[in-house]
């Protein structure tokens, strides 16, 4: 305790410097617990919005055998899930029994006939789309609870109708399962989240909370040794630097909290891309606040008590005259079995031998891919004093060779500034494989996507806005020949597209040799057949509608064959026969038939289609094939998770070399006053002050790019995707890199003043 009280009064007592140094770090603390916090309150949030799901799902109580009891006079549900625009719009029909039972959370009573109960964002929608009317049908009695919500934007209605108008419903005796159908995020997604989140902010975020407890670590460690040879213990002098390193951080702790019940409390209410949450969903846990206010104090500890073991052992060896020991070889030891995993895998992908989800490398990516992380900082000083060495060898530039000298005496000090930035390059490529992987889960292989719209109730001008919106690059009407199964119950059927040539070539992949304005037979040159019930000459009807007039059309199969090509995984034109337009009675409209459009397979595209389809009428139904709309709304809730996870590892590369630049000008400038009173020049001095940090930043961003592809394209090989090898990132990376090395040549050019303090003089 007595050292404890030691340290606190040496902090307070050493002048405005070290009281500046011992601020800096509780800032830097305090940034680093919010970003902690935040990562730490994610599956939190996520599983209270999955508890609100399963505590409103409708079911049935059950007796030991698994059937439903107390069902006699028990009221019936059907729920149904449509796309909204872009996003899932959920409705639960419920006709009342005889029985009471008590209502889903959110909701005072059972809607009744005619009545319908309205998630906030959904009653916003009706107003702005009084064509919803038609999906919502009855008198809007109320608004859903915040407890009956997954989240604020949810679109989610109860409608009350008559047990006649329910087909195939379900029995509803209870509201509440142990788990949701739908999870906000599912659980192996989630994992690809943690493990994303592990990469790109837990590593940058040690490295950055142990740079902060190792501020104007050169000084503090003369101090320390002074104490030792004024007769403190080994023991007492690492307990001495360890107390102040504690208050910092233990202070930084408090102020982290606050800072992020604070931008908890804003940004709950405003809102992110497709993910919203209540804010007392986002509110701290007891967990989080033990792991922030006991676990970042432990890691401080243990950082000040290990760099107060030198100067405790052996304190002339800290004297300023005193010649540094070289960077352990052991440094390589995380890297070289971390770059073993990851080049294993990228050789197992190039040989076609991948692994398809095994437990073994649920467990080696991850680990692999952190003892990369962990490998590339503390491989930096090794290649930082390798390098420097090899440059002040061959250099013949004055600003250069005391660079690179610097460098050589000091590796780490450069290192220590840059070590966040590479960390930031080096995140920023899994980032990009885990966003590959995202994209070929939501999406089919094929390179267009198709939408099925039933045309019956649809007006002409509703057909044409369709076929208008902006990324539908084709569009066709299929439809089918008339059955009269009471003459003959095996009647084949005839598929027709009623559409141009030119709506053909942009439907399908290759089409040669169409002619409009003539019937012709379809097939499909690679994946077709000829039917055998369908020859040439055989007569079809086709029915249409005008009004509440039918018109029957009589069709000869024709004999011409077009050959076309369609999509691999995907038949846009699934037809027998190609119709002209004329075809088609003037006025009149056919019978069943559905409106074909096809756009590019691209998430965006496919999200502004989806979006312009509910634009030109909500109520339309509308069937994108191979699209999961629950599912598309919970990649937009990874990727907004991997965005949060980029922005907090930018914050933390950024704020750790604001934290240690300006420390190091703090450190560098009694050898800078030294180097000016000698007569270097201040041009001489700036240039090398930028060459000391450029030349190793330089180096470990090429490192991390490489390190970083690997364990891309690694993590590729393990998702069981199609893509295993990715350029397109590349010159993101370097992008990524350059602006790095900007901001690295920006922050050094202030370490040089015109003004020389005399006390730095008598210092040196």
């Amino acid at each position: 305790m007595r050292e404890l009280l030691l340290g606190l009064r040496l902090l307070l007592g050493s002048g405005r410097g070290n009281r500046a140094r011992f601020l800096l770090m509780a800032l830097g603390s305090a940034i680093g617990v919010s970003c902690l916090a935040v990562v730490l309150t994610i599956p939190g949030i996520l599983a209270a919005q999955d508890a609100r799901m399963a505590a409103r799902q409708p079911t049935c109580a059950r007796d030991s055998h698994g059937h439903c009891t107390g069902i006699k006079g028990a009221p019936r549900e059907l729920t149904r899930t449509d796309p909204l625009g872009s996003r899932p719009m959920t409705r639960v029909f419920i006709a009342v029994g005889t029985k009471d039972i008590e209502p889903p959370p959110g909701l005072m009573a059972l809607p009744r006939q005619g009545e319908i109960f309205l998630s906030p964002r959904l009653h916003e929608a009706l107003r702005r789309e009084p064509g919803l009317a038609q999906l919502l049908p009855g008198r809007e009695r109320g608004l859903i609870g915040a407890q009956g919500l997954a989240h604020p934007d949810e679109l989610y209605a109860y409608i009350g109708v008559s047990p006649h108008q329910l087909r195939d419903a379900d029995v509803v005796t209870v509201f509440g399962e142990p788990y949701p159908p739908n999870r906000t995020v599912e659980k192996s997604t989630l994992d690809i989240v943690r493990f994303t989140l592990t990469g790109v902010v837990l590593l940058p975020l040690a490295v950055f909370l142990s740079v902060c407890a190792r501020l104007s670590a050169a000084a503090r460690v003369r101090r320390l040794a002074a104490l030792r040879l004024l007769g403190l213990s080994t023991k007492a002098v690492q307990r001495v630097n360890a107390a102040e390193t504690v208050a910092a951080v233990l202070l930084g702790a408090v102020v982290g909290l606050g800072i992020y019940e604070l931008v908890n409390q804003m940004i709950s209410r405003a809102g992110l891309p497709g993910f919203k949450w209540y804010p007392s969903d986002g509110a701290l846990s007891l967990s989080t606040v033990l792991v922030c206010l006991l676990g970042c104090p432990a890691l401080a500890w243990f950082v000040g008590r290990a760099s107060a073991r030198r100067a405790a052992a052996n304190p002339l060896a800290v004297r300023r005259s005193a010649v540094q020991k070289p960077p352990a070889m052991w440094g390589l030891l995380p890297l070289v079995p971390g770059l073993g995993v990851v080049v294993g895998y990228c050789v197992a992908g190039a040989t076609g031998h991948a692994p398809r989800e095994t437990r073994v490398s649920a467990v080696l990516m991850p680990l692999a891919v952190v003892l990369v992380g962990v490998g590339l900082v503390l491989t930096l000083p090794l290649l930082s004093q390798a390098l420097a060495r090899s440059v002040a060898r061959s250099s013949g530039s004055l600003s250069l060779s005391l660079a690179m000298r610097r460098n050589e005496a000091e590796p780490g000090g450069a290192l220590r500034v840059a070590t966040g930035l590479v960390l930031l390059v080096y995140a920023a490529s899994l980032v990009q494989g885990v966003l590959i992987e995202l994209d070929q889960i939501s999406k089919h292989n094929s390179p267009v996507q198709i939408y099925s719209v039933g045309l019956d109730g649809m007006t002409a001008q509703q057909q044409h806005a369709l076929e208008s919106i902006r990324g539908v690059r084709g569009h066709a009407v299929r439809m089918s020949s008339w059955t009269d199964l009471r003459v003959d119950a095996y009647q084949p059927v005839l598929g027709a597209v009623i559409a141009t040539c030119g709506q053909l070539r942009e439907s399908v992949s290759k089409v040669d040799g169409c002619v409009d304005g003539r019937p012709v037979r379809l097939l499909d040159a690679v994946n077709g057949y000829p039917h055998d019930d369908i020859k040439s000459g055989t007569t079809f009807r086709f029915h249409f509608w005008k009004g509440g007039h039918r018109r029957v059309q009589q069709l000869k199969v024709p004999e011409r064959i077009l050959r076309y090509r369609d999509w691999d995984d995907i038949q846009a034109m699934n037809a027998d026969v190609l119709l002209p337009p004329s075809f088609v009675p003037a006025g009149y409209r056919p019978d069943g038939a559905t409106l074909v459009l096809v756009s590019d397979s691209d998430p965006a595209t496919v999200r502004a289609v989806l979006d312009g389809i509910g634009g030109v009428d909500p109520t339309i139904a509308v069937d994108p094939y191979g699209i999961n709309v629950t599912a598309l709304q919970q990649i937009a809730v990874v990727k907004t998770l991997l965005a949060i996870g980029m922005v907090l590892g930018l914050i933390i590369g950024v704020a750790a070399y604001l934290v240690a630049a300006t420390d190091r000008a703090m450190e560098r400038k009694p050898q800078v006053t030294a180097l000016a009173l000698l007569g270097a020049r201040p041009r001489t001095l700036r240039a090398a002050q930028v060459a000391q940090v450029v030349v190793p930043l330089t180096a470990g961003l090429m490192l991390a790019v490489v390190t970083g592809k690997a364990a891309e394209s690694s993590y590729l090989v393990t998702g069981g995707g199609a893509i295993f090898w990715d350029g397109k990132g590349v010159p993101l990376l370097l992008a990524c890199s350059l602006g790095a090395v900007a901001v690295a040549v920006a922050g050094s050019l202030p370490l040089v003043g015109r003004r020389i303090d005399p006390e730095l003089i008598g210092r040196d």
